[in-house]
């Protein structure tokens, strides 16, 4: 069995068990969200920057038997769309097992292929994982790194293709999805605004070649695009309605530094 040990904890949240669980629940008590979605979009940066929004996110997820947590591949390692389909991950809460059959079953989409390596150094996926452990308790997923290269036919293709057989799977088992993803990046925290804007009104209206093209058209840098191209093709699958922004902010919430932000979204789908 594969054992993929925190690369991120440390830096992005505490290593220390005690302190990551009471950071995560301040946060989730700052957030007060309600079980609404069974697919959300949550970000992905250190904990004192995107921590609220990833707590609303993630704290509106319905319950559910397993989770499919989608991240961009910003390291360039591995395959384009890559899978762990086996293992544990371990996080300062314990153990995440993943759910071989859910896996299994994911990579007749033709899409995947099986790759530890994309996900050695990742922390897109690995930092959404203590937040589920402390909402749900024990839980087992299925990992999904997708490397973003273009704003492609093909790309958008082999996103719909993976996001429509999740929502086939979503409709036969217990299953909820995070795309894991950040907004724009180090820019001015108006231009971030005005561009992000753009792109959740494609979201929401769960229309993925809009949300490619506006992203392109933009020249945007919203780092996990493939991942909620996937969401929002999966939400489509579901014949869920549309999406809604649970929460937006940006980094320079905290450092009161706005020449230069991140921006972070949380959103889900109904």
């Amino acid at each position: 069995m594969d054992e993929r040990k925190p690369i991120a904890a440390g830096m992005f949240y505490p290593s220390s068990k005690e302190k990551l669980s009471s950071q995560l629940s301040s946060l989730f008590s700052q957030a007060g969200a309600s079980e609404k979605y069974r697919i959300v979009v949550s970000p992905h940066a250190g904990y004192v920057y995107s921590g609220l929004g990833a707590a609303c996110a993630i704290g509106s997820l319905k319950p559910a038997d397993t989770f499919i947590v989608l991240g961009p591949n910003h390291t360039g390692l591995g395959e384009k769309f890559s899978i762990m389909s086996q293992g544990v991950w371990k996080t300062p809460l314990g153990d995440v097992e993943i759910d071989m059959m859910t896996a299994l079953a994911l990579k007749r989409s033709g899409v995947l292929e099986e790759d530890d390596w994309a996900h050695a150094s990742e922390h897109s996926i690995e930092v959404q994982l203590p937040f589920l452990q402390h909402k749900f308790g024990k839980l087992t997923f299925v990992p999904v790194c997708i490397m973003n290269t273009d704003y492609s036919q093909d790309f958008l293709n082999k996103c719909g293709r993976l996001g429509e057989l999740i929502g086939l799977l979503m409709k036969e088992k217990s299953i909820g999805l995070v795309a894991s993803s950040d907004f724009s990046h180090y820019v001015p925290a108006k231009s971030a605004e005005k561009y992000d804007k753009q792109a959740i009104e494609r979201i929401s209206s769960l229309d993925v070649k809009g949300f490619f093209e506006t992203l392109k058209r933009n020249r945007a840098t919203v780092c996990g695009y493939g991942p909620i191209a996937v969401a929002m093709s999966a939400a489509r699958s579901l014949s869920l309605k549309q999406g809604e922004l649970i929460k937006y902010t940006n980094s320079g919430d905290v450092t009161k530094d706005y020449s230069s932000v991140v921006a972070y979204a949380a959103i889900g789908f109904l």
